[in-house]
């Protein structure tokens, strides 16, 4: 059955509450001031009556508000005059994971059939209200938001059929990769890669274009074999590499504005245990040996920490049958290894809010049930934008990943992940790094000057800077799209977190942290022809920096062809919203 939500959504768990909160309802009424012209005297009588209609309707409109009823969970209960009331009952409130994206909408919608989602799309396509196709939520630049209208595939999560011969599946696109994975391994099947972590729906990981690590393989979207689309304009519709290839390689990273995507059918690869290695290094170490660490590596990416030379190395490879598992022992405990941390921590703590015990400040949780990212977290709410204290959390995770080396096994959708820690802003641009063959050396490069621009501009830049390394894409809207087979992409991701929601501190994080990435886009990406992640890109507010983004995203994507397409099948819009309309606006608009 078809189900509108009522409740505030929180897309990490699909448990949402709803939240009221107060918006200028009533007109405040403004009398007509008495004339000071001269004319004839006023009468006593007249005077009264003016002054009594003026009282009266003040007065009501005052008893008005005053009895208006406040909801249990109203942001604000302390009535202002003419200011707040509660907002209505079907009024939703629907947020991205870190917070930094939100908007209220009386449609959410989620069929539990592709005839149910073919019903909404045709409905709404009639009356030409927008329905955007939303996934699980965990975008950073909320993509896949608008107040207009929204529907949610969660409840179309079906694995469809499994050919274990051909290792192929297909699923219904609101399946989240980790129930997807827990339903196939009975196939002795997985994904070829994975993404940092395991939430997204299959739909919506595969619309932007996600990617995990190696340089032999490419972003998830590679993996689609074909899929099938519900369009206004055209019904569902089944697109392959064999049956209309042109629509297929433009809609596979179609960034949901071509069709909702109902159903992905996913080439898969053998379950495979693997051994991942970790261990801390340096940059010098790293350029004499990257051509290496690319080519004899399955999965490699690099972890770098502002204002010091350390970097995280960690590989990822097959377990060999013949050697088995790692024999090397860590040689320190995870509580060794966090002690360090424990200790910046103890000593922060006393330094901003005074003395406190060696198990912490009263208010504050036990610090050894806390993990490293959650002491991370807790250490910069402190003072996140001094960049002093940047700097001492940064050589304590540093000290933290010297004591964490070591080997560990573990199957592909155990191994690959990577906690990101808590709520944050994050942009990631793609660049290509040469061949893997012969890797131009780009991405070092970009690095060395991106570690060179934050120590020059004292940006309070917190770990890690992470770079990673797919195989092309062919799907023309990927950021790692390119004709030849052999070339090889490089991302890089910077962060600032957000740890915490005081709503002043937030805010000037935020700022710092468009500023930091400002002074990269300004340095770096014309020069390496860098492009943000579809899920981390942002709207310019200004316009003459939307209309440089706009031309510049016109010479990497074929972005006539792409509005061509949604004009085809989408032709009134209903997929679209503020963000896909100002990226790329149609001929018309412009």
């Amino acid at each position: 059955m078809l189900r509108s939500f009522t409740s505030k959504r929180s897309f990490q768990s699909l448990l949402h509450h709803r939240r009221c909160r107060q918006n200028p309802q009533f007109p405040i009424f403004n009398p007509r001031p008495f004339s000071s012209s001269p004319g004839p005297p006023s009468s006593d009588a007249e005077l009264r009556k003016y002054i009594g209609y003026t009282l009266l309707l003040l007065g009501s409109a005052a008893a008005t508000y005053y009895s208006f009823p406040f909801s249990e969970n109203a942001r604000d209960k302390k009535a202002q005059l003419f200011r707040y009331a509660p907002l209505p009952d079907d009024l939703h409130t629907v947020s991205n994971w870190s917070g930094t994206h939100e908007v209220r909408t009386r449609t959410f919608l989620q069929p539990e059939s592709i005839e149910e989602l073919e019903g909404i799309v045709k409905e709404a396509n009639v009356r030409k209200h927008k329905i955007r196709p939303v996934g699980s939520g965990l975008s950073p630049n909320g993509i896949g938001l608008t107040r207009a209208g929204m529907v949610n595939l969660a409840l179309m999560d079906k694995v469809l059929s499994v050919d274990k011969e051909k290792k192929r599946v297909t699923v219904q696109a609101g399946i989240r990769v980790q129930q997807l994975v827990d339903e196939i391994k009975e196939f002795g099947i997985t994904l070829q890669n994975f993404a940092s972590i395991r939430e997204q729906q299959i739909g919506g990981i595969v619309q932007v274009g996600a990617h995990g690590t190696g340089a032999r393989l490419p972003p998830i979207d590679e993996q689609v074999i074909s899929m099938k689309l519900v369009t206004p304009a055209k019904g569902t519709i089944e697109i392959s590499k064999e049956k209309d290839p042109e629509l297929f390689y433009l809609a596979r990273c179609g960034l949901g504005g071509l069709g909702v995507v109902a159903e992905v059918t996913l080439q898969c690869v053998e379950r495979q245990e693997l051994v991942e290695h970790t261990f801390l290094s340096n940059m010098k170490y790293i350029k004499k040996n990257h051509k290496k660490f690319l080519s004899e590596n399955k999965h490699v990416k690099y972890l770098y920490i502002p204002y010091t030379d350390a970097v995280v190395v960690v590989t990822c490879n097959p377990m060999s049958k013949k050697k088995g598992p790692p024999k090397n022992k860590p040689k320190y405990t995870t509580e060794e290894a966090l002690q360090h941390v424990r200790d910046l921590y103890l000593e922060s703590l006393t330094k901003y809010r005074g003395q406190v015990t060696d198990s912490g400040s009263p208010d504050e949780p036990e610090i050894v049930e806390l993990s490293f990212t959650e002491l991370r977290d807790k250490l910069l709410a402190m003072d996140p934008l001094n960049k002093e204290h940047v700097i001492k959390v940064n050589k304590a995770e540093a000290e933290y990943w010297r004591k964490s080396e070591g080997y560990r096994v573990g199957w592909s959708d155990e191994i690959l992940g990577f906690d990101c820690g808590g709520h944050q802003w994050v942009s990631e641009t793609c660049f290509p790094a040469g061949t893997l063959s012969k890797p131009s050396m780009k991405d070092l490069e970009y690095i060395e000057e991106l570690m060179q621009l934050i120590e020059k501009e004292s940006v309070p830049a917190p770990a890690p800077i992470e770079q990673r390394w797919t195989a092309c894409s062919k799907s023309r809207m990927s950021p790692a799209y390119s004709s030849a087979d052999d070339d090889i992409f490089s991302w890089v991701g910077i962060i600032m977190y957000l740890p915490t929601m005081d709503a002043r501190q937030r805010r000037q994080i935020t700022e710092e942290f468009f500023h930091y990435r400002h002074m990269t886009q300004a340095q770096l990406w014309d020069h390496y022809s860098a492009f943000e992640h579809w899920a981390k890109i942002e709207v310019p507010k200004d316009k003459e920096e939307l209309a440089a983004l706009q031309a510049r995203l016109k010479k990497k994507f074929p972005v006539d062809a792409y509005n061509q397409a949604r004009k085809e099948l989408d032709p009134n819009r209903i997929l679209s919203n503020n963000m896909l309309e100002k990226l790329f606006p149609s001929s018309e608009a412009v």
